[in-house]
């Protein structure tokens, strides 16, 4: 475990999955206290439809990486151990290694920096193809905030993703009234798990219970989110900036997928500004 902190945060991570386990403005939680409370989605997040995808004339073979879904899910990098290159009292940098196999075809690196500053946390996330051959990549946060009765999100979106069989995106059209962000609104009383494109890279959580308030900022990179919020847990839900759409692998522009020949390298953050909420 690694210990971050200063005089208005502390974070905890886990290098089981290069995971935030808690991170606290001032005492209060801003992420969800558990072990997996903010994960990294590498080389990709989300699923593949069939846990295959063709690519190149080839065809790529996923296999599941859970007892929980049938389909590989969220990539390698939230269930594997990192190791600490660099650290101090306000930043750590990880890096996980995964060579190809059975599971995926899939051989890179990645480099994880979690970094605190004032209010401020800064997650950078990077992955460098070490294979023999380009493969489709992708990047990603899979944040899970706490959520109260006022909780309300703003996150604008110009797309909504319907969800089919198998949690995969059905088809695209306008956002519902329900699940627009564009101004504040409060998450709806059904189950949610949904992609959202054309993002602004800009997003506000507002917790006013307890007076809190947390402004996102993302790299271009992160055009997309999912919103996961199921109705059986009340007390959480996901917003994941993305670097592409959930089963890009079959889309035909690849949902935002960034082709990485043997050595390229793609990478991206997103930062937390954490406040007061004011009157």
């Amino acid at each position: 475990m690694v210990r971050l902190g200063n005089s208005e945060l502390k974070i905890q991570i886990n290098l089981q999955g290069g995971c935030l386990m808690e991170a606290t403005f001032r005492g209060r939680p801003f992420l969800k206290p558990a072990p997996v409370g903010c994960f990294p989605l590498v080389p990709f997040g989300n699923r593949v439809a069939g846990n295959q995808f063709r690519f190149r004339n080839q065809t790529h073979v996923l296999r599941p990486n859970t007892k929980d879904d049938q389909l590989y899910l969220h990539g390698d990098g939230w269930l594997a151990p990192w190791r600490v290159v660099e650290e101090s009292q306000t930043h750590v940098r990880l890096v996980y290694e995964h060579q190809a196999s059975h599971q995926s075809p899939y051989s890179y690196r990645a480099d994880q920096t979690v970094a605190i500053s004032g209010t401020t946390l800064k997650l950078d996330l990077s992955v460098e193809n070490r294979g023999d051959v380009a493969l489709p990549f992708g990047l990603g946060f899979h944040p899970f905030f706490p959520r109260t009765p006022q909780t309300r999100l703003r996150a604008p979106a110009k797309l909504f993703w319907s969800e089919k069989t198998g949690h995969l995106p059905d088809t695209a059209g306008p956002v519902p009234d329900d699940l627009n962000f564009a101004a504040f609104n409060h998450l709806p009383d059904r189950w949610v798990n949904n992609a959202f494109a054309g993002w602004d890279g800009t997003a506000q959580i507002d917790w006013p219970e307890v007076r809190m308030t947390a402004a996102i900022s993302s790299d271009p990179l992160f055009s997309q989110y999912m919103i996961y919020a199921p109705k059986d847990r009340i007390d959480f839900f996901c917003f994941e900036p993305m670097s592409h759409l959930p089963n890009g692998h079959h889309l035909p522009d690849l949902g935002n997928l960034t082709i990485l020949e043997p050595n390229d390298k793609l990478s991206g953050g997103i930062t937390l500004r954490i406040d007061e909420m004011k009157d």
